[in-house]
């Protein structure tokens, strides 16, 4: 009973002990958020390199913002979503499974599949390093262009035959250029790895015979079998197999046989249960792993109930931006007029005043699809047309014909000779759509902020300003 008790002791002091070295730097919604985790966000968004570095004091604020967001996701309901399960079990899983296997796994695997290459070769004739002389023929070559190759590699064999140094006769006349400055060599051959033409040469040759001329899709080939072996030891391809295995994938396939066997052998677990434990085990072990799949976990909730609530919303919302546009105009200035409107090219003089009259009362928004349907159908083209806000030097057109700028260079456009312009000149904005991207933007923070303080008046934040001070200091 004794022992006991003294274990239960040393169990509450040991919890007592991690919550002093970890301890609770703010609460979000009721929810405790460790020192650890603060430090490791810090940390990671603020290392050396990073231009707009905050303090931890700024980074408070950030880091707050962050979780109340996420809390908004949890309530909406967002990680329920398949889609975004399987999304987070993706990431997590990636990295979790190498934890299944360790460096005697991969090293049975490497011992296999070098036995397997082992027998093949040994039982198939075993390897031969071999050199060769190339004449290439190509797929068009004509009848007469063949016989002049054939003709060449039978002198050529001839000279070899009359003693011709073999790997000089390489040099000089073989069309493989890459193995010709060699001498000819091809290393160490197995079958199945050359064209069968070729194969059967080789391996009806002695060591040191020389072939006559054997013709492959390739060409003319003379062939010289120079050594034979039966396959390399272990050791000698043990690194090339494992660089086979990282390169192919079978890492994973090693993986997957794992979690089968361990699955079989569990009575009864899944394999996604095997990777639950596993992620528990590991993440009890290691705050950065922990972290990191947190990171997976509210990432994507963070982007989601971001982009529902800002960012789609602040897109979508016409008439909340052309609201905010006319409350914030003068933020809109421009240094110098724009020219609203088109420069476009015809081919026949009545069109250039037909183009004017196509689109004279519409919405600016609405003039390219009312010019495309009624000048430009599929198979005829009657108008060329570039249509925006320019300003001066954005178009050699508008400069010369709006702006009037003497040197402004324009180039005939082919086959429209006629240069016309329709549109107004303007000093500034006349709406948000003239400058779309930039009232977004604005109305997009307009937003944030008042989705943060909304956040911020539903969930109760907690912060410890003693334990904030001792971040990166304990």
């Amino acid at each position: 009973m004794k022992h006991i008790i003294l274990l239960a002791v040393a169990a509450i002091c040991s919890v007592a002990t991690w919550a002093q070295n970890d301890p609770v730097i703010m609460k979000v919604n009721g929810k405790p958020i460790t020192r650890s985790e603060f430090e490791y966000s810090y940390n990671k968004n603020n290392s050396e390199g990073v231009i707009d570095k905050k303090s931890i004091r700024d980074y408070v604020e950030l880091f707050v913002n962050y979780k109340l967001k996420v809390e908004a996701a949890y309530e909406a309901g967002l990680d329920t979503m398949q889609t975004f399960r399987d999304e987070f079990l993706s990431y997590r899983n990636q990295q979790i499974r190498p934890s299944f296997i360790n460096d005697d796994d991969i090293e049975a695997e490497a011992k296999r599949i070098y036995e397997e290459t082992r027998e093949r070769v040994d039982n198939n004739g075993g390897m031969v390093r071999a050199a060769h002389i190339l004449l290439q023929t190509n797929q068009r070559a004509t009848e007469t262009e063949i016989a002049a190759k054939r003709a060449k590699a039978d002198s050529i064999y001839n000279e070899l035959a009359k003693g011709a140094d073999f790997a000089e006769m390489a040099k000089q006349f073989s069309d493989d250029k890459r193995t010709g400055q060699n001498g000819g060599e091809l290393g160490w051959i197995q079958k199945g790895v050359t064209v069968k033409e070729f194969e059967d040469a080789l391996y009806s040759l002695k060591v040191g015979d020389i072939s006559k001329p054997v013709e492959s899709p390739f060409g003319f080939h003379i062939i010289k079998a120079e050594e034979t072996r039966m396959f390399f030891p272990y050791d000698t391809v043990r690194t090339d197999i494992l660089r086979f295995i990282d390169q192919r994938g079978i890492r994973e396939r090693i993986i997957d046989n794992k979690l089968e066997t361990l699955a079989k052998e569990s009575n009864g677990k899944t394999i996604e249960q095997l990777l639950d434990e596993r992620t528990e085990k590991l993440e009890a072990e290691d705050n950065e792993l922990k972290y990191l799949n947190k990171e997976y976990l509210e990432g994507p909730l963070l982007f989601e109930i971001s982009s529902r609530t800002v960012w789609d919303k602040a897109q979508k919302d016409t008439e909340g931006l052309a609201t905010y546009f006319k409350k914030h105009k003068k933020n809109y200035k421009w240094d110098q007029p724009r020219f609203k409107g088109m420069v476009y090219h015809v081919r026949n003089a009545d069109d250039v005043k037909a183009v004017k009259n196509s689109v004279k009362g519409l919405a600016f928004d609405k003039w390219a699809e009312q010019l495309r349907n009624t000048f430009n159908s599929d198979s005829i083209h009657r108008i060329k047309v570039e249509k925006g806000l320019f300003k001066k030097g954005d178009n050699p057109y508008i400069d010369k014909m709006v702006f009037k700028v003497k040197n402004a260079e324009v180039k005939p456009t082919k086959d429209y000779p006629i240069d016309a312009h329709y549109g107004k000149t303007i000093k500034a904005p006349e709406d948000y759509t003239d400058v779309r991207a930039l009232v977004v933007a604005d109305y997009q923070e307009q937003l944030e902020k008042a989705w943060i303080e909304e956040l911020r008046a539903k969930y109760p934040v907690e912060i410890y300003d003693n334990i904030v001070e001792t971040v990166n200091n304990h």
